[in-house]
Order: C-alpha cells, then sequence, then structure tokens
C-alpha cells in the first residue's frame, strides 16, 4: 500500500493521518477506531485490507491521541466528531463518494458522524460500541449517576487505559490487556493512559440515539455473536434503529478482539465492508479478496 502521512487542523488542532489513495476517484473510506487507539492498530489493519480492496482509506489519530494535538490522553466526544468532519474535508479534494468505518468505540461515532454529516453517503461499524445513556442507566438510574459522579469528581486525574491479573484500568480485564498490553498492538505513540473524564465522555455518548437520524444513509454492522465490551444486543439495536438501507452480519468470534487481529474474522469483516461500500458508493461492485463471499443473514 502506498501510504503517506498527512496532517491537517480541526479546532485548531492539528490532526495526523495516513492517507491510501486506491485510484483516481475511487470510493474514499474515514477509518475512526477504538477508545484511546491510534493509526498504526486496528484502523491501521483495517485501512490495508480496505485499500486492497480497491478503497481509498484514511485512518486517523483522533485528538489527544498518537501523533495529533489537543490535550492528552481525553476522549473528547464533541471533538472526535469534528475531527471525522474535518478528515471527510480531507477526502473531498479527491472524491464526493465518501464513507465512514468505524471499529469498537469509533462504530458509534461512524454513526454519529453519519447522522450529522450528510457527506457521508455509507456507514458501517465493525464491532462497534453503540453506547445508550438511556439504556445504560435503565437498570439502575441512582448507580449509573454515582458512577457518573465518581468520575466527575476525577476528572482530570489519569489510569491505566489496560493493566494485567485485574487492577485497575479503564479497560478492565485480561481482554483488553491481550491486546494492548502486548505486542499485538505495539505503536510508537500509543499510550497507556487517559482520564477518569473519558469515562464520564464514554458513559454519557448516546451513539444509539443517532441511528434514526441515518435517514436514508446505508448501514452495515459487522458484529461477534460473542462480544464482552460491546454489545450484541446494541448492535442488533442500532441495525434495527437505521431507517435506510441496512445489512448486519453475525461473526462467529469469541472475543471481541478477534475482531482486531484474528483471522478469519478480519478478512470476513474487510471483505464485507468493501463490498457493502463499493455497492453504495459506487455501481460497481469488485471482486471480493477472500475466497469465500461473507453470509450474510436476512434484515
Amino acid at each position: 500500500m502506498s501510504e503517506q502521512r498527512i496532517t491537517f487542523t480541526a479546532d485548531g488542532i492539528t490532526l495526523a493521518g495516513n492517507l491510501a489513495i486506491a485510484a483516481p476517484n475511487a470510493p474514499a473510506v474515514v477509518l475512526t477506531g477504538p477508545f484511546t487507539g491510534v493509526k498504526e492498530q486496528v484502523t491501521g489493519t483495517y485501512a490495508r485490507l480496505l485499500h486492497d480492496r480497491g478503497l481509498t482509506t484514511l485512518a486517523i489519530d483522533h485528538r489527544g491521541f498518537g501523533e495529533s494535538g489537543g490535550r492528552r490522553a481525553h476522549e473528547d466526544s464533541q471533538g472526535k466528531l469534528s475531527d471525522l468532519r474535518a478528515a471527510v474535508t480531507v477526502l473531498t479534494e479527491f472524491t464526493d463518494r465518501i464513507g465512514v468505518v468505524g471499529v469498537c468505540l469509533g462504530g458509534g461515532y461512524a454513526i454519529r458522524a453519519a447522522a450529522t454529516d450528510p457527506r457521508l453517503r455509507a456507514v458501517a461499524g465493525i464491532a462497534g460500541a453503540y453506547n445508550s445513556p438511556a439504556r445504560f442507566s435503565a437498570g439502575d438510574p441512582a448507580a449509573y449517576r454515582r458512577s457518573l459522579l465518581s468520575f466527575v469528581e476525577r476528572y482530570d486525574e489519569e489510569l491505566p487505559a489496560v493493566a494485567p491479573g485485574g487492577a485497575p484500568a479503564a479497560m478492565g480485564g485480561d481482554e483488553p490487556y491481550a491486546y494492548y498490553g502486548t505486542s499485538r498492538s505495539a505503536a510508537e505513540h500509543w499510550e497507556n493512559r487517559v482520564t477518569w473524564g473519558s469515562l464520564h465522555s464514554l458513559m454519557t455518548l448516546d451513539a444509539l440515539g443517532a441511528a434514526p437520524l441515518l435517514g436514508d444513509t446505508p448501514l452495515l454492522v459487522v458484529h461477534g455473536r460473542v462480544d464482552d465490551y460491546c454489545s450484541p444486543e446494541l448492535a442488533a439495536a442500532a441495525h434495527e434503529a437505521a431507517p435506510g438501507p441496512k445489512e448486519l452480519l453475525w461473526l462467529d468470534a469469541s472475543q471481541h478482539i478477534d475482531l482486531y487481529d484474528v483471522e478469519p474474522h478480519t478478512t470476513r469483516a474487510a471483505d464485507a465492508t468493501a463490498a457493502f461500500m463499493h455497492r453504495h458508493l459506487t455501481s460497481t461492485v469488485p471482486r471480493l479478496a477472500s475466497d469465500r463471499s461473507p453470509v450474510r443473514e436476512p434484515v
């Protein structure tokens, strides 16, 4: 892949991205990824896979992370949406056939971005986190508000993003550590830290509520049948709530991070996403890179 590092600005903040042009006027996608993730990790993996399948790709470091500027290690929900709008503007220099692909937390941001930026003509979420404060608080509103208070009280303090052996971390448990705490995710500019205020941003981000606002923008949801970190139930709800053309592909993954870098899941996700984007951003669907076409359940 012929990839070039670029910089651009959003709200006066310098952002970094990796841009790979597939062909003149090829359909293009901007990629947004997991909580604390940087462009050399999951979004970089999918950028390569999608570029191999004929898409121009732009994987970015959101503000505060990787090589981008901004407040370090802090999840800024509105800021990330501004980052995506700026990235779309970059891609308009090459084509008007633009989609957005979000992985993990990026799946929710992808829906939010597409709901508010009509330049995005298709959206795909892979192992997406379709957060819903209403659903988070439904079982125990008092506990939900206590959690928010605890995040606000320590808003500017930091904690590890991941930690071994069940130690306190923003992404607790062995599974996130198996990716971010090992060589699987090795990236020079990733940092194992995040603010407590970032957890407040996660718990108040309404991604699911944006799905009905997509209008006729096509939506693809690719998700593992088993996922302890990004709810399959919320993935199904996001798909159900979208009013336009939509597809839902369930993969037989056993862990959330299987869709980060484990075969055959990443290839199947990339095949489905590339075919979906080509179908809705152009009139021609290229041959899939793998020998086996994805099997979709009826929608």
